[in-house]
């Protein structure tokens, strides 16, 4: 039998079916999910002193999940001999028999409500995806009980890790099926390209996306209090960094991660400032925080502009910082002439992305910055970026 698959292997590809040569993989994939539940059931796994599903990702060099899924499919295949059938016959795929397996063990007891062959049809009909989904709503109307046992069971697997990764940070985290749709539907809402000029992935969209969210929520006092101050971003800096000198000591985090004086520059548009006067390294005079940008200037700004300033962007003024067409931290004064509203995304791109916002008359341009960013594309090759 391994000598006649070897035989297969060697085949030129031109002279292989994918149709047929998918079939065998998925018959195969019955045949693994068969042996392994038969030396599970043996008590194979106890000579090693691993669980069922270990001793299969270990011995079958696959993941886990994927090892609990072998587990599932061989140990239901003996109550679904007309899925079986079909799957061997080539009618059905693997994915599709892992779908209806996965259903008869959540069901139980309860698994004689599966007809077969209706679901053979709809493997047949429906994508993997409407599969699972008509899975789900099966589920639903024939044990109700187990499918909320399994959402709470779901809402215990929840967590989100942010972890340091050099200079840059790594989200890990799984959702309820509630509250990923709810963050999904927020992401969604704020992850749409802004204007033409907008060259961003949709994933790095999503992820400008994430962190709107987190600056709206601090910049509108819609986070608690912790130690009677509302949540902010803490930034030690220089007046030599704020103006970008040559030598200046690097502005920090409050974890003490550096940032460029053109980031600084960008918080400081629209920032609250506290005065720390020093001597020998000792703190001697601190003075009272102080905005940038008034309340009353603010408001001045928000009732020259109906949304961000930038062409094309929808983003509401709730949304948007002040921003100093001749940077603050060059000089710039804050009176209405110099004050403009942009968001996140847009106010980024004019301090570390390198554009220009020029005011002539009443009215703004943004200009593009006069040099050429190479970006590596998702293809292999190079492309130019503004």
């Amino acid at each position: 039998m391994l000598d006649a698959l070897r035989a297969v292997l060697e085949l030129e590809d031109s002279k292989v079916d994918p149709g047929e040569l998918a079939a065998l993989i998925d018959a195969l994939q019955a045949k693994l999910c068969r042996v392994v539940s038969a030396a599970t059931a043996r008590g194979d796994h106890l000579l090693s002193g691993r669980s069922p599903v270990t001793w299969v990702a270990e011995t079958c060099l696959m993941s886990k999940t994927s090892a609990s899924d072998r587990l599932c499919v061989g140990g239901q295949l003996d109550s679904l001999p007309q899925v079986e059938q079909a799957l061997a016959a080539g009618q059905i795929g693997y994915q599709a028999t892992s779908v209806i397996c996965h259903l008869s063990e959540q069901l139980g007891e309860k698994r004689d409500s599966i007809q077969e062959e209706h679901w053979i049809d709809y493997a047949r009909r429906f994508s993997i995806k409407d599969l699972r989904y008509l899975a789900a709503k099966a589920r639903y109307i024939w044990d109700p009980e187990g499918f909320e046992k399994d959402d709470e069971e779901d809402y215990d697997k929840r967590y989100l890790h942010l972890s340091a990764m050099g200079r840059m940070y790594k989200l890990d985290a799984v959702f309820d099926v509630e509250g990923g749709q709810a963050l999904l539907t927020a992401i969604d809402a704020l992850s749409k390209p802004l204007g033409e000029g907008d060259r961003r992935s949709p994933k790095q969209r999503r992820a400008d996306a994430a962190v709107e969210l987190a600056h709206r929520a601090m910049s509108n006092g819609l986070l608690p209090k912790r130690s009677g101050v509302r949540p902010h971003i803490a930034v030690t800096t220089t007046v030599e960094a704020l103006r970008a000198e040559v030598g200046a000591t690097a502005s920090e985090l409050h974890d003490g991660k550096p940032l460029s004086s053109k980031t600084i520059q960008r918080l400081a548009c629209d920032g609250t400032l506290h005065r720390v006067m020093k001597a020998d390294s000792m703190v001697i005079d601190v003075g009272r925080a102080t905005r940038v940008v008034s309340g009353s200037q603010r408001r001045g700004v928000n009732a020259r502009h109906r949304c961000c300033a930038w062409p094309g962007c929808d983003r509401p003024l709730s949304w948007t910082s002040v921003h100093h067409i001749q940077f603050w931290g060059r000089g710039g004064r804050s009176d209405m002439r110099n004050l403009v509203p942009l968001c996140y995304f847009h106010h980024r791109l004019v301090h570390e992305g390198g554009w220009q916002v020029v005011k002539v008359g009443e009215s703004l341009r943004f200009v593009p910055p006069d040099r050429e960013i190479i970006r590596r594309s998702r293809a292999p090759g190079w492309r130019l970026a503004a």
